[in-house]
C-alpha cells in the first residue's frame, strides 16, 4: 500500500520546503497538494526541489481555469527538475467556484475534461518528438509550437496523469484516458469503491484497450492521532470540514447513499443563511462516525488495511502536526507500506 500525506491548505508559502522534507523523511511515499488558498502546481515546485525521493502528486490542480498549454509546460517542467517524481493530478471543480469564484466559463464537464486530456497529450507529444502540433476540437485550436518555444524531450517520459472524480462518468473516463483516480472524501467508502468507482474504471479501461488495471488513491476523511485526545480534536476539525463540503449539492448523493438526505437539505439551509458557524453542529457524533475514519496511529494500519485492502493501491493520511508524533506516525506509515 502506498501512503501519501495531505498538505495543510493553509500552510504559508514559506513553510512548504520544511513540511515536505518532514514528510519525506518520515517514510511516506508522497505528498498530496490541493488547490484551495495557493497555487497547486506553486507549492509542487517547492515540494519537489527541497526532497529527493518525494512523489509530489497534484490532488487536484483546478483544469478549466487554465490553458492547456500553461498546464503542460509547468508539468514538463516539474517532471524535469525532480527527475520524474512529479504527478499531475487533475478536476473539475463545481460549476459555481469555476464561474463565480475564478470568472471563467463552465461547460459540461465530462466531454470539457476528455477535451482537456487530449490537448494535454498533443502537448506533451510535441514535447517529446518535436512533431508538428495540430489539436482542434470544440474548445481548443492548438496548431503553433515553434521549435523557440518548445522545451524537448525530458529523460523521465510525460509526467503522469491522475483524475479526482466523484462520479462513475469521471471514473469511466479516468479509466480510459489517465493513471486512475484520487478519490475525495466525500466518495471514498469501501462500498462505492468496489461497487461503483472500480467497475467505471475497468469500463474506461476496457473501452481503450489498455492492459493495465487503472488505480485508486483513496482520499477518505480521516481523524487520526497519536493518543486518544488528539484522534477527539481532529474528528472536530473534520466534522467542520465535512458540514462544509457536504453543504455543496454536487456532494448530495454521497448522503442519499447512506440515507442521510434531509441532512444534506439542513446543511444547504445553514449556507443558504450564511451561518457558516453553525454547520458543524448539524453532523451529530452518529452520523460524523458514518462519514469518518477514527483511530490512533497504532489503529489505523489495520482499520485502513481492512477497509481499502485490495480495492485502493494508496492511501491519504491527513496533514501532520504535532512534531512530538513523528515517531508514531513513522511507525503507522511503515505498517501501511508493508500491508
Amino acid at each position: 500500500m502506498k501512503v501519501y500525506a495531505a498538505l495543510d491548505p493553509r500552510l504559508p508559502l514559506s513553510a512548504v520546503p520544511g513540511y515536505a522534507q518532514r514528510v519525506e523523511l518520515i517514510g511516506f511515499d508522497g505528498l498530496h497538494v490541493a488547490e484551495t488558498l495557493h497555487d497547486s502546481l506553486a507549492v509542487a515546485l517547492l515540494a519537489l526541489e527541497h526532497t529527493t525521493r518525494l512523489t509530489v502528486r497534484t490532488a487536484v490542480t483546478l483544469a478549466f481555469v487554465r490553458s492547456p498549454t500553461l498546464v503542460a509546460y509547468t508539468a514538463w517542467d516539474l517532471a524535469a527538475l525532480s527527475g520524474g517524481r512529479f504527478e499531475l493530478g487533475l478536476g473539475t471543480q463545481i460549476r459555481q467556484n469555476i464561474e463565480g469564484r475564478y470568472g471563467m466559463p463552465w461547460s459540461e464537464p465530462r466531454s470539457r475534461m476528455r477535451d482537456y486530456l487530449g490537448a494535454l497529450e498533443a502537448l506533451f507529444a510535441a514535447f517529446r518528438t518535436g512533431d508538428r502540433l495540430d489539436y482542434r476540437s470544440p474548445g481548443y485550436r492548438l496548431t503553433r509550437m515553434q521549435p523557440y518555444f518548445n522545451p524537448g524531450p525530458v529523460d523521465v517520459g510525460d509526467p503522469p496523469i491522475w483524475l479526482g472524480a466523484v462520479n462513475a462518468g469521471m471514473c469511466e473516463l479516468a479509466g480510459e484516458l489517465t493513471r486512475g483516480v484520487v478519490t475525495h472524501s466525500t466518495n471514498s467508502d469501501p462500498a462505492f469503491l468496489a461497487g461503483v468507482v472500480r467497475p467505471a474504471l475497468d469500463r474506461g479501461a476496457a473501452s481503450a484497450g489498455r492492459g493495465e488495471a487503472p488505480a485508486i488513491i483513496a482520499s477518505a476523511a480521516i481523524a487520526t492521532g497519536a493518543d486518544d485526545h488528539a484522534v477527539t480534536a481532529d474528528r472536530e476539525r473534520q466534522r467542520g470540514m465535512l458540514a462544509f463540503l457536504y453543504s455543496t449539492p454536487a456532494y448530495a448523493p454521497a448522503l442519499e447513499r447512506r440515507g442521510l438526505d434531509k441532512l444534506a437539505d439542513r446543511l444547504r439551509a445553514v449556507v443558504k443563511e450564511q451561518r457558516w458557524d453553525d454547520l458543524p453542529a448539524v453532523l451529530t457524533d452518529d452520523v460524523l462516525d458514518q462519514l469518518l475514519v477514527s483511530g490512533r496511529y497504532d489503529e489505523l494500519p489495520r482499520i485502513l488495511l481492512a477497509r481499502f485492502g485490495g480495492l485502493a493501491r494508496g492511501v491519504v493520511l491527513p496533514p501532520i502536526t504535532d512534531r512530538g508524533d513523528d515517531g508514531p506516525l513513522a511507525a503507522c506509515v511503515a505498517e501501511l507500506r508493508a500491508g
